[in-house]
């Protein structure tokens, strides 16, 4: 099985520092996401663009935004100094907290409509589980993406405590039994639907694809949460499974390649 890489030598320091106060901070966050969802993915967007940031530098750069919803990560972008579009499958998803931000666009991220090569950092924050072809689109997300360009890939990965998103943990049981469950409990279909819009993903699935590549190098592989001295858990297989929570994938395209 596929193992994280290790951390690479000469990591650009920074603001992002993986504490676990940082840690306590963003998963009590969680508890805000319904009652106060801007707050909430306003706290996230900027403690992710700080991650980002410690592998590449946003000043100036060009950076397209896979899944960009309301909005909230195109936003800490624009705020490092980058140049934003963001694109959603459905236009209630950009509109859900207001008007669309600029350079937003109704798009499918299994087919990205920009040109190839054409983004220094393609960026996606937990989109894949929601594609039903998750490595389509995280190779669209390559090939837009310049030689010596990054990508940042992040998921929840489907065994982790939050894998069935509003019917966790009942997703343990299975999806379709998760989903019903919800259904009876609320009166109503969950938003992310297993096997429609929420699709099961794995650790080990998105290393051995990152692996399998000969056009990109995997700079890191992380639990996007937990402080750094709780990182290696993404080196243990079937553990990481579950205690990952969400992965983070960044890599570096080759130079050369298209």
């Amino acid at each position: 099985m596929a193992s994280a890489p290790p951390r690479p030598a000469g990591r650009a320091p920074d603001g992002h520092r993986a504490t676990l106060a940082r840690s306590v901070r963003l998963l009590s966050a969680f508890r805000r996401e319904q009652s106060d969802p801007d707050g909430f993915y306003a706290l996230v967007a900027r403690d992710t663009v700080a991650q980002l940031a410690s592998y590449t530098e946003l000043a100036g750069a060009t950076v397209i935004d896979v899944g960009t919803g309301a909005g909230h990560f195109a936003r800490a972008l624009a705020a490092a100094g980058a140049r934003c579009a963001g694109l959603d499958h459905a236009l209630g998803e950009l509109t859900a907290h207001g008007e669309p931000g600029p350079n937003t666009l109704v798009a499918d991220a299994l087919a990205l409509p920009f040109r190839t090569g054409s983004a220094d950092v393609c960026f996606s924050s937990n989109v894949l589980e929601h594609v039903p072809d998750p490595w389509r689109m995280a190779g669209e997300m390559v090939r837009v993406t310049r030689p010596g360009g990054t990508v940042f890939l992040s998921f929840t990965n489907w065994l982790s405590p939050w894998g069935g998103h509003e019917t966790s943990p009942w997703h343990y049981l299975g999806g379709d039994l998760a989903a019903r469950r919800y259904e009876r409990r609320t009166g109503r279909p969950p938003k992310n639907r297993f096997g429609h819009s929420l699709h099961p993903v794995s650790v080990s699935a998105a290393l051995d694809w990152a692996r399998s590549r000969d056009d990109v190098r995997l700079l890191d592989a992380v639990p996007r949460y937990h402080p750094r001295w709780a990182e290696g858990v993404v080196r243990v297989p079937v553990i990481r499974e579950i205690a990952t929570w969400n992965l983070v994938l960044v890599l570096r395209k080759k130079a050369g390649r298209t």
